[in-house]
């Protein structure tokens, strides 16, 4: 076949260059099999087995987690787990044995399918993700009622490392991959937030998902350039794209070594404008990154590690646990809790809700927290105790009216005279901030600021809502971009905002990591960025190569801009004598 080139979803970096292979590791077929009353204490039996051996399969790879992606990563093998556990699936696939005498695999795959038609109604990401876990809960049992054979893929290969192409890859095969036998990952469906992405991340494989028709599109044996940066599969490569290849690759190469020498410089522009620098986390076990990298604090720490993919919220002494671990990290340095942003795609398993149609727009973060204080005053009093010895700050997510930011500030302040009374360590108070993500925030800043300590814009959000374009949808990947006129207008209006109100004003949303972007926001007036742990030498690289008199005047003309094209090709004018962006966009 010809020269083709797959668009689809970065979601680990790199470039790899090998040949295919194809694995379907999919459910198996399960064959119609009635069996003799005589037979169904020996089916009971056999499904009991099946379900040990799964468990016992599955505690080994969550294991093996821990050693190779870190403890927190491992904590996704809960779910299935929890799977295996539920005493109500395992009381409802005997009685499909006992009472319609289907064979264990029958019955198995039945209650299986029942389960999974239910979790595809509700339609939201995490459920989705959660799809992939009863699958390979599935994939455990049924190959071993059925005696198939897993695909054996783990093993280095006689003929040398290969790209994997698959149609979704299942969390407990992407830990166990070999990484001197697979070179990078490339799925025909996912997402950016799935299982398998956030693995094949920690472990360092190159990964693209959601790559249209991959499987019909790709033979084994074909040469493959996966480029892990730009999101792409090319196939039969021509002579001209493998050396292209191989230029990225060393270009990125040279980069990093000039990345990782800025690390323990300062992030002033060249005129000598200061830009603090604070880390993302998803994770605890990012810590060690951010620190590493020079994080001048942290600017979102997302806490739903805390909840998602697990049968109970967490207990107060837990989170405590986790916020003074980050908090000591960074003694004396600002650290940004983001309390629950939970609904949406992102619901722990034992808790329950009603299905959503647009569950993005629904029941989810502060007003999950609002309306269920049994949740959020535990994770508010842990924060003011973890705060007793840190420079905790708690930010509020998806805020759309002034209302919900003095009802946290009052839920904070009973808290802390709460824990006060009851002669508990803990913070008289702690700042209590605004996420701005929606245009609704953008339009009432001014009044946001005037009931907030400060206030941090997520772009991801904000340019999704704003533009009203799916960030995970492939299809409209080139109409999500930050460089919209709108979206640079709503940035000038909540710095003008936060200015006026005397307050200070960050970026902590994807916007902040990308070269161009953080050219425009230092010329909207922000001095605060806030990215994930492994872009930090990179902004901080980047901030030294920018004039902040240059930026300002750009953006400011920008602001008046007809379309995104024409932002971005004027910043990147103004931008190119002083950095050679073919060092930091290998994407084609």
């Amino acid at each position: 076949m010809p020269h083709r080139l797959i668009r689809g979803i970065a979601v680990s970096p790199g470039v790899a260059v090998g040949p295919a292979l194809v694995v379907r590791w999919e459910v198996p077929a399960v064959p119609e099999h009635a069996i003799r009353a005589d037979e169904v204490e020996g089916e009971v039996g056999r499904l009991r087995e099946a379900l040990a051996f799964a468990r016992e399969r599955i505690a080994g790879v969550q294991a093996r987690a821990a050693e190779r992606a870190g403890p927190e990563e491992a904590r996704i093998f809960d779910a299935q787990l929890m799977i295996l556990d539920d005493g109500d699936l395992v009381a409802a696939v005997e009685r499909l044995i006992r009472d319609n005498h289907f064979s264990a695999e029958r019955a198995f795959e039945l209650k299986m399918l029942e389960w999974r038609g239910l979790w595809m109604t509700h339609g939201s990401t995490l459920l989705r993700d959660r799809l992939i876990d009863l699958a390979d809960v599935q994939i455990r049992v049924l190959t071993r009622l059925l005696g198939v054979d897993e695909p054996e893929v783990l093993e280095t290969r006689p003929d040398g490392p290969v790209v994997l192409v698959a149609r979704d890859l299942t969390p407990s095969l992407t830990v166990q991959l070999d990484r001197d036998a697979v070179l990078a990952i490339a799925c025909q469906e996912g997402t950016r937030t799935s299982h398998a992405a956030i693995l094949a991340h920690s472990i360092g494989i190159p990964a693209v998902v959601a790559l249209p028709d991959v499987l019909g599109r790709v033979a084994t044996g074909e040469l493959v350039v996966l480029d892990g940066w730009a999101g792409t599969l090319q196939v039969q490569p021509l002579e001209a794209d493998l050396a292209a290849a191989r230029t990225r690759d060393a270009r990125r190469r040279k980069l990093d070594r000039d990345l990782e020498a800025a690390v323990a410089l300062p992030a002033t522009t060249t005129d000598g404008e200061h830009v603090v620098l604070r880390a993302n986390l998803d994770l605890p076990e990012e810590l060690a990154t951010a620190v590493r990298h020079g994080a001048d604090g942290v600017g979102l720490m997302r806490t739903e590690f805390l909840v998602v993919g697990r049968g109970k919220m967490p207990d107060e002494e837990e989170q405590v646990a986790a916020y003074r671990r980050v908090g000591s990290a960074f003694a004396g340095r600002d650290v940004v809790v983001r309390t629950f942003d939970i609904g949406g795609d992102k619901f722990p398993a034992g808790f329950r809700m009603t299905a959503e149609d647009n569950p993005f727009l629904g029941w989810r973060a502060i007003r999950v927290c609002l309306d269920r204080p049994d949740v959020f005053r535990p994770q508010i009093r842990a924060i003011l105790r973890a705060a007793a010895h840190a420079r905790l700050r708690l930010m509020i997510p998806l805020v759309t009216r002034t209302e919900e930011v003095v009802a946290t500030r009052e839920l904070v302040e009973a808290e802390a005279a709460a824990l006060q009374r009851s002669g508990v360590e803990a913070a008289e108070r702690v700042p209590v901030g605004t996420m701005v993500e929606t245009p609704a925030a953008v339009l009432i800043a001014d009044r946001l600021a005037e009931v907030s300590d400060f206030l941090s814009v997520g772009t991801n959000d904000l340019v999704q809502y704003t533009l009203a374009v799916d960030r995970g949808n492939a299809r409209l990947a080139a109409r999500f971009t930050p460089h919209h006129p709108a979206i640079l207008r709503l940035l000038a209006e909540v710095q003008r905002a936060g200015r006026a109100a005397g307050i200070e004003v960050s970026v902590c949303g994807e916007m902040a990591s990308d070269p161009l972007s953080i050219f425009l926001l230092i010329g909207l007036g922000y001095r605060v960025l806030s990215v994930a742990a492994p872009s930090l030498p990179l902004v901080r690289w980047m901030v030294r190569q920018i004039g902040a008199k240059d930026a300002r005047e750009c953006a400011e003309a920008l602001l008046g801009a007809r379309a995104a094209d024409d932002v971005t090709a004027q910043a990147r004018r103004a931008l190119g004598s002083a950095v050679d962006l073919r060092l930091l966009e290998p994407t084609e």
